[in-house]
């Protein structure tokens, strides 16, 4: 059998097995799957101890899957997670190998099309769910950190135009943790972010878990830290022809997003969005 190369291809693959997996192997791989990044970055002993089973049960369970070793299972995540290399990494590969400005051109649009033209089958499923959750809520709770944080700002600015509910998270004076346990199960959390994953979102992820409301993930994998327990998630690729991950999609799908819950909404959101418009310019916020 021939080991998976993607963790895509691995998650099925476990789930396909699972059920006839031993009681050990189950316990292991499910939080294999449930971890990803904690894989990509413990040992075999201390993900053992947090799963509850022996090191050696991971070492057998990857031989089980196909995999010469535990190292090789891990490589899978550590590659999925965190991509070809640092961002130093890149940038050198970048400086010692320089292309013509045209070159460079034709490679940078060339991926960002690629990326855009992802969008539409990664989430034709799941844009209705998501605009359902946002519609249905309380209110709307946005949270996106480090690079993520512009997409943030820029969805909750367009959903503000029409839905004065939403509201930014934010950890200004480290009061985030203050603002989230103020949220309550009618709310919807939009939680956005790619690998490396910033600690902020992580943390943020776990704990909005007991406050009981619902999360809307937007990030670039099935298996992201945030996706693995929310209620909806929208995807998206980084990849680029630069030393940093491309944001261009993120946007595009929180343009998306916003268009399409203004169309749930019909005519009560174009009333607001009419107010606001009115309102900016009559305080002189347009010229």
């Amino acid at each position: 059998m021939s080991a998976p190369h993607s963790l895509d291809e691995l998650t099925r693959l476990i789930q396909a097995r699972y059920p006839d997996l031993s009681p050990q192997f189950q316990a292991g791989a499910r939080y294999l799957i449930d971890h990803p990044t904690q894989v990509s970055t413990l040992s075999a002993r201390k993900l053992a101890a947090l799963a509850g089973v022996q090191p050696a049960t991971l070492v057998r369970l990857a031989q089980h899957l196909g995999y010469s070793g535990w190292d090789a299972l891990k490589a899978v995540f550590t590659q999925e997670l965190h991509g070809p290399g640092s961002y130093a990494a890149r940038a050198l590969s970048l400086v010692h190998r320089p292309e013509t400005d045209q070159d460079a051109w034709q490679a940078a649009i060339h991926h960002q099309i690629l990326n855009l033209q992802a969008l539409e089958p990664a989430n034709q499923a799941a844009m209705a769910r998501a605009v359902e959750l946002l519609a249905d809520a309380g209110r709307i709770v946005i949270a996106g950190f480090r690079s993520c944080y512009p997409a943030a700002f820029s969805l909750r600015y367009l959903f503000s135009l029409f839905r004065p509910d939403a509201h930014l998270l934010h950890n200004t004076g480290g009061t985030l943790s203050l603002e989230t346990h103020r949220l309550q199960p009618e709310d919807t959390a939009v939680l956005i972010g790619y690998a490396p994953y910033s600690r902020e979102i992580i943390e943020l992820a776990e704990a909005l878990r007991p406050q009981g409301c619902r999360v809307l993930a937007l990030c670039d994998s099935q298996l992201a830290p945030m996706a693995l327990h929310a209620d909806c998630v929208l995807t998206f690729s980084t990849q680029g022809h630069s030393f940093f991950p491309s944001t261009v999609a993120i946007q595009a799908l929180v343009e998306m997003l916003a268009r399409q819950l203004l169309v749930h909404h019909g005519e009560p959101a174009l009333a607001e969005l009419s107010r606001t418009e009115a309102l900016l310019h009559a305080t002189g916020a347009y010229r």
